[in-house]
C-alpha cells in the first residue's frame, strides 16, 4: 500500500496520468460488467437485452444515490488530505460508510416491494420482458449493498493519490464476473441456465467478492478505512458536510437517470429492439463517459488535495492539461462511433439486421458529441474537487431535463427513433460548452 501520490509536488502532467490512469482502467472495468452482460445476453435474445436495460436504471440511480457518499467523502478526504489533517481524514471515512450503508439498506427494501410497479413504467408491452426484467431487478436489489460499498473503498484510496490499489481489486470483480456470467446465464454441468436471472446474480457476486477483498486489504495493510466503527453515534455536522458536496451530484446524476427513464419510456413506444438499441448503444458510448469519468476522478482528486494546500497555481495548471487529454479522448471515442459503429454493435447482437441498423444510427448520432462530453465529464470533476457541487448539477439537470420535450417534439416527426438520439446528442453538446466556460469564468475569480 505505498502507492499514495502527493498530488500537491511535482510535474502536474505526469501526476495526472500516473493518478487517472488506474482510475481510467477501473472505469473501463465497470464498463466491462455491463458489457459482459450484454455479450452473453444478446446471444440469448433481444428481449433478455431490453429486460436487462430496463431493470438496469434502478441499479444506475443507485450509483446516482452512492455519490452523495462518495463525492461528500472523496472531496473532504482529498483536502484534508492536503492540509495533513490525518483525524479530519478518519471521520469523514467512518461517518462516510455509515451514510452510505444506511441509504443502501433503504433503496433495496424500496426496490424489493415496489419492483413490479417499478418495470410497470417502462410499458414494455411484451410480457415475457416484462417478467425477465422483475426476476434481474428483485436479484439486483437484495445486492445492490454491495454495489453502494465499492465505490467508497476505491474513493478513499484515490483521494489519498493511491489509485492502482481499486484497479487491481476491480480488475478481479470483473475476471470473476468474465467466467461467472455464461455459466450462470447458459448453465454448466449442475448448474441450471438461469438467463436474465444469472446475469444479474453474477453481478452481484463479483460485486461481492470485490467487497470482500478491499475489506481484507484494509485488515492487512491498515488501511484508513480498516477503522471504521459503524456503530458509534456518527457526528452530525461531518454528515452535513458529507451531504452538502454529495448531494448536488446525486441530483444531478439521479435526475438524469430518472430523465433517461422517461426517454426509454418514449422509445419503448417504437418496441424492443428500439428499447435493446439504446441499451447496446449506450454500453457501447460508455467507452468515452466511463474513461472521462476515471479521469474526472483523477482531476478532483488533484484540485482537491491542492486547494487544501492553498496552490492556485497547481489547480489552473492541472485543469488545463486535464481538459486538453480528455479533449483528445473524445475526438478518438467521436472516430470510433462513426466509422466503426458496424463492427461495434454486432458484436452484442451479430443475428438481428433491424437493431443492428438502427444502432448503427444510434452510434453515429451520439458519436458527434463525444468530445463535449468529456470535456463536460472532466470540469465537473475539477469544480467537485474545489467543493463547488453545484454548477455542475444545475448545467446537468437544465440541458438533461430539456431532452425529454426535445425527444417527444423530434420524436413525432419524420425523423422518428432519430430525432430520439439527435436529442440526446444535442444537449450533450450544450452541457459541455456551458460549463467548460462557466468554470473558466470561475477560474479566473478563484481565491484561497
Amino acid at each position: 500500500m505505498s502507492d499514495n501520490l502527493n498530488l500537491t509536488e511535482g510535474k502536474i502532467r505526469g501526476t495526472l496520468v500516473k493518478l487517472a490512469l488506474p482510475i481510467m482502467g477501473t472505469g473501463f472495468i465497470h464498463m466491462a460488467y455491463n458489457l459482459t452482460d450484454i455479450v452473453w445476453l444478446g446471444r440469448l435474445s433481444t428481449g433478455s437485452v431490453a429486460a436487462a436495460g430496463a431493470a438496469g436504471f434502478f441499479l444506475w440511480f443507485g450509483s446516482s444515490l452512492t455519490m452523495i457518499s462518495q463525492v461528500g467523502v472523496g472531496v473532504n478526504v482529498a483536502q484534508s488530505y492536503g492540509k495533513n489533517d490525518i483525524e479530519g481524514v478518519k471521520k469523514y471515512i467512518s461517518d462516510g460508510f455509515k451514510l452510505d450503508l444506511f441509504i443502501a439498506l433503504i433503496y433495496s427494501a424500496l426496490l424489493f416491494i415496489f419492483r413490479h410497479n417499478i418495470i410497470g413504467f417502462f410499458n414494455l408491452r411484451d410480457q415475457q420482458v416484462i417478467s425477465m426484467a422483475v426476476d434481474y431487478l428483485t436479484i439486483i436489489s437484495l445486492g445492490i449493498t454491495f454495489h453502494f460499498l465499492n465505490p467508497i473503498f476505491s474513493v478513499i484510496l484515490t483521494s489519498s493519490g493511491n489509485s492502482v490499489t481499486p484497479f487491481k481489486v476491480n480488475t478481479i470483480g470483473l475476471v470473476a464476473n468474465i467466467i461467472i456470467d455464461p455459466i450462470l446465464i447458459f448453465g454448466l454441468g449442475p448448474i441450471p441456465s438461469l438467463g436474465v436471472k444469472g446475469a444479474a446474480l453474477a453481478t452481484i457476486l463479483s460485486q461481492f467478492i470485490v467487497t470482500l477483498i478491499f475489506v481484507i486489504i484494509g485488515k492487512i495493510y491498515g488501511t484508513m478505512y480498516s477503522h471504521v466503527k459503524l456503530l458509534e453515534k456518527p457526528d452530525i455536522q461531518i454528515i452535513k458536510n458529507i451531504a452538502r458536496i454529495g448531494i448536488p451530484p446525486f441530483l444531478q446524476s439521479g435526475l438524469h437517470a430518472c430523465i433517461n427513464m422517461v426517454i426509454t419510456k418514449i422509445v419503448a413506444g417504437f418496441g424492443p429492439v428500439a428499447v435493446a438499441v439504446q441499451s447496446i448503444g449506450a454500453q457501447i458510448e460508455s467507452i468515452t463517459w466511463m474513461t472521462a469519468e476515471g479521469f474526472a476522478s483523477a482531476i478532483s482528486a488533484f484540485v482537491g488535495q491542492n486547494y487544501g494546500a492553498k496552490r492556485t497555481d497547481r489547480i489552473k495548471e492541472g485543469y488545463k492539461q486535464g481538459i486538453q487529454i480528455l479533449g483528445l479522448l473524445g475526438i478518438f471515442s467521436s472516430f470510433l462511433l462513426i466509422f466503426y459503429s458496424k463492427a461495434l454493435f454486432t458484436i452484442f447482437v451479430p443475428d438481428d439486421p433491424a437493431a443492428i441498423k438502427e444502432g448503427i444510427n444510434y452510434l453515429k448520432i451520439l458519436g458527434m458529441a463525444q468530445f463535449f462530453m468529456s470535456v463536460e465529464i472532466g470540469t465537473t470533476g475539477a469544480f467537485n474537487g474545489l467543493g463547488r457541487t453545484l454548477p455542475p448539477t444545475i448545467n446537468g439537470v437544465i440541458f438533461n431535463a430539456a431532452r425529454i420535450p426535445a425527444a417527444l417534439l423530434l420524436g413525432s416527426t419524420a425523423l422518428g427513433l432519430s430525432g430520439v438520439w439527435i436529442s440526446l446528442s444535442i444537449s450533450s453538446v450544450f452541457k459541455g460548452i456551458v460549463l467548460v466556460t462557466w468554470f473558466n469564468i470561475f477560474l479566473r475569480k478563484l481565491k484561497i
